[in-house]
């Protein structure tokens, strides 16, 4: 008898880094370099961040601190140095086009990524975009910039936990043939939390994430530009149109994130919380020795 499975279809939802994946350049650093701490002691601060000297957190409020000029004038300098992906804005249509949500994903500021966005996409493109990332206060005159952190932690926003509570909203505007497809799009280490949740990863070439990626056997698909990323994204679309639920190629697909979802699929919230426990232990020791 057939169970049902092979009528299933996957719900793509793709998050995105901002820094280095949609821009080529950091928006922090733009803004650090030229209204606040300058590029030589933002420099000294990454290396203590590299080194564990200090938390990403305890590092960043330092720089923004550092930061003084009223919000809008901040963005003269970015309009002038920031590039963005010269695919992005088809990719970005596609998605809108084919019913993906799409959501960037950042550990920087809220209303800066929105004002880039606008002043990049337009307006009415960019309210289509959800941003999931920081908070801030900001005074008139540019003189305290203070992040609000999404999350009590040393990284202050725990990608890894924002993809997850995504997963299970997507998992609720499902139909009942469909299951998400979480992608995540980035280029960093600092994106290896949410990518490691995500079931199909792309990491931008010749950066830092495609080498951990490599190093540490993850499932991965590079990308130069968002034009390949359309490309791979078309061809699940099209899998599913042509066997409903297939499995298409499984070098797309990431196991660990695969595992947590078949953990918390609607039959394993029926365990009891102490069967629970134990697989949630017995994934982690297996998470930890494939590292």
């Amino acid at each position: 008898m057939s169970s049902g499975k092979e009528n299933v279809r996957r719900k793509v939802v793709c998050f995105s880094d901002f820094d280095g994946t949609i821009f080529m350049q950091d928006t922090g650093h733009v803004l650090f370099d030229n209204y606040g701490c300058g590029a030589e002691r933002r420099r000294v601060l990454d290396e203590q961040i590299k080194t564990g000297e200090r938390s990403f957190r305890d590092v960043s409020e330092e720089m923004w601190a550092s930061l003084n000029v009223p919000f809008e004038n901040g963005f003269e300098v970015l309009a002038d140095t920031l590039e963005i992906d010269p695919d992005f804005r088809d990719f970005h249509t596609f998605c809108a086009a084919n019913d993906i949500p799409f959501n960037v994903i950042s550990a920087g500021l809220k209303p800066v990524l929105k004002k880039v966005l606008d002043t990049f996409l337009g307006e009415e493109h960019s309210a289509r975009i959800e941003i999931v990332a920081n908070e801030a206060e900001i005074n008139e005159e540019g003189s305290e910039w203070k992040p609000i952190w999404r999350h009590d932690t040393e990284v202050g926003h725990d990608k890894a936990l924002s993809v997850n509570e995504a997963r299970v909203q997507a998992r609720h505007n499902c139909g009942e043939d469909e299951v998400p497809l979480i992608v995540f799009i980035g280029d960093g280490v600092s994106d290896l939390p949410a990518a490691r949740e995500a079931d199909v990863l792309f990491a931008r070439k010749g950066l830092r994430l495609e080498e951990y990626c490599q190093e540490h056997n993850i499932p991965y698909i590079g990308f130069d530009t968002f034009a390949d990323i359309k490309r791979e994204i078309e061809a699940i679309l099209a899998e599913d149109q042509e066997k409903t639920g297939g499995v298409g190629n499984p070098l797309r697909f990431n196991p660990r994130a695969n595992m947590w979802r078949r953990v918390s699929s609607q039959q394993a919230v029926r365990l009891s919380a102490v069967v629970k426990c134990h697989i949630a232990k017995w994934i982690y020791r297996f998470l930890a020795s494939s590292l």
